[in-house]
């Protein structure tokens, strides 16, 4: 896996994301779609939350916080990592993981702020993830333990999956 070219697809991402949150209409930024799922804001108080812990797992991944483990990933996380996506079904968020981080509709510049923190987080552990080892894994309640270089993969490609989400938010509401 390449480090840096992960790293700028995340940045990438991220611009996506605060383009997206400049062109929102404020007046529909926290309006649930008419057929339902969550709003604009909701996804962005999802992905921002889930970036910043993401990160956390990485970088105590990459000090050796947690032990050595053989385990490995499940079944969805080798499809993941494997092709860089998510499967095409839908799936909600695991239970644990939402008690942890409960999606609430947060404002337009609460997201601006935590943008600029998922940022900062990646310049913290891009040279983290550049040594850790293999061996020192965390577990994701999906996809089974995965060690940094695997959660900074994730980051990248949960970032992308949550910006085609927007398409679908945007097109539920024009045709609403």
């Amino acid at each position: 896996m390449d480090v840096f070219k992960e790293r700028k697809a995340i940045d990438t991402a991220l611009d996506d994301y605060r383009t997206w949150l400049d062109n929102i209409p404020d007046e529909l930024f926290d309006v649930t779609p008419p057929q339902g799922g969550w709003s604009y804001a909701e996804v962005y108080s999802h992905i921002l939350q889930a970036t910043i812990g993401a990160s956390i797992a990485v970088e105590r991944c990459a000090n050796g916080t947690f032990k050595a483990s053989k385990k490995g990933r499940t079944l969805i996380g080798h499809y993941v990592l494997a092709t860089g996506s998510f499967p095409p079904v839908k799936l909600a968020s695991p239970s644990a993981l939402a008690s942890k981080m409960p999606v609430k509709k947060i404002g337009k510049e609460g997201a601006k702020n935590m943008l600029v923190k998922c940022r900062r987080r990646m310049e913290t552990v891009l040279p983290l993830v550049q040594s850790a080892t293999a061996d020192c894994k965390a577990e994701h309640p999906r996809m089974g333990m995965l060690n940094a270089k695997q959660w900074f993969k994730f980051i990248r490609i949960h970032l992308q999956h949550h910006l085609m989400q927007l398409a679908r938010i945007q097109e539920n509401l024009q045709t609403g």
